[in-house]
């Protein structure tokens, strides 16, 4: 990852982040960068090793400035957290306190209900080499415990606010578990879809990807085929395999000109899986092939095509704008 741009303070109400006497200044930076990721951007700093501000924190925040240069530094625990309603210890040691433990997960959805309701609510984390002590611990309403390998639950500050903060902000993310991918595309206007522009377009596109003896005189006479140049499922892998090319030799050419001829003749059927592949990933076959479907040369080829692209999961969203970048 490259280094972001200078990041944004948050609006809305979140927790604030308390690292107790932390030692590196390089984990305050990374536990900054971590926040601002997440949506955070409180961070109280209870007696920082090194002094504060720190120089080394700064460069690791990698533009997240803002939580660095809001940061309030205090002497104590108690006097960190003495203006919360809530406040969440986070620990990987089993303690002698009665405590409620809770997972980051069960910790994220309790500290969004609590802010829904006006408290304020902070999180505790402890030094790199000891963790918080049980004088911290009482401070604390919750203990959060984060479930890892119980023979090296071992992580830095910095792992450890990522861990909590991506729990708090997946906790309020709408985002659906899966999605079709857009690349930012728009759909394609009238005049970029009238023929003789598209024809023009696909010809470059195909001189750029060295596809020899392109049929594009005879697609110009054939209207029908124009269209399906249109449909987006073959203007999708039409144009995936153009961008995917891959340079073969002449032994292989002959090799795949063979298979398309089979299958041509002889339906899907004549090729087993692999030979299938190998075809479906040449884009001079692929236009050949094109042009035979369209053209009626071979009767099992359609079924085949509609059953191959999906197969392959190679669509793009909105496949026609493919044509015109």
């Amino acid at each position: 990852m490259g280094r972001a741009s200078k990041g944004r303070d948050v609006a809305a109400a979140t927790p604030a982040v308390i690292l107790v006497r932390p030692q590196l200044g390089e984990n305050i930076g990374m536990a900054a960068r971590a926040m601002l990721n997440c949506g955070l951007s409180t961070l109280r700093l209870v007696a920082p090793r090194d002094g504060w501000p720190n120089e080394k924190a700064q460069r690791a925040a990698s533009g997240a400035d803002i939580v660095l240069e809001k940061a309030e530094v205090f002497d104590s625990v108690g006097e960190a957290v003495a203006d919360l309603e809530r406040v969440v210890a986070t620990t990987a040691r089993n303690r002698e306190l009665a405590q409620r433990i809770v997972t980051p997960r069960q910790a994220a959805s309790d500290m969004r209900g609590w802010i829904g309701q006006g408290d304020r609510v902070g999180i505790l984390f402890g030094p790199e080499r000891t963790g918080l002590e049980n004088d911290d611990m009482v401070h604390a309403d919750t203990a959060l415990s984060i479930p890892l390998n119980p023979q090296f639950s071992s992580l830095n500050m910095a792992q450890a606010v990522l861990l909590v903060a991506y729990e708090w902000t997946a906790a309020g993310d709408a985002t659906p578990p899966t999605r079709m991918a857009d690349h930012a595309t728009r759909p394609a206007t009238k005049e970029e879809l009238h023929p003789p522009r598209v024809l023009s377009q696909l010809q470059d596109n195909l001189q750029r990807a060295h596809v020899r003896e392109a049929p594009i005189p005879q697609l110009a006479k054939n209207y029908g085929l124009l269209q399906s140049l249109l449909d987006p499922y073959v203007n999708a892998l039409h144009v995936s395999l153009l961008r995917q090319r891959q340079r073969v030799t002449p032994e292989s050419r002959d090799y795949l000109d063979a298979l398309r001829r089979r299958l041509v003749k002889d339906g899907p059927d004549a090729l087993n899986k692999r030979e299938l592949s190998a075809v479906m990933y040449d884009a001079d076959i692929m236009l050949r092939l094109h042009y035979d479907l369209w053209s009626g040369s071979g009767d099992g080829l359609s079924a085949w095509w509609d059953t191959a692209i999906r197969q392959y999961n190679i669509l793009t969203r909105e496949p026609v704008t493919a044509l015109y970048r």
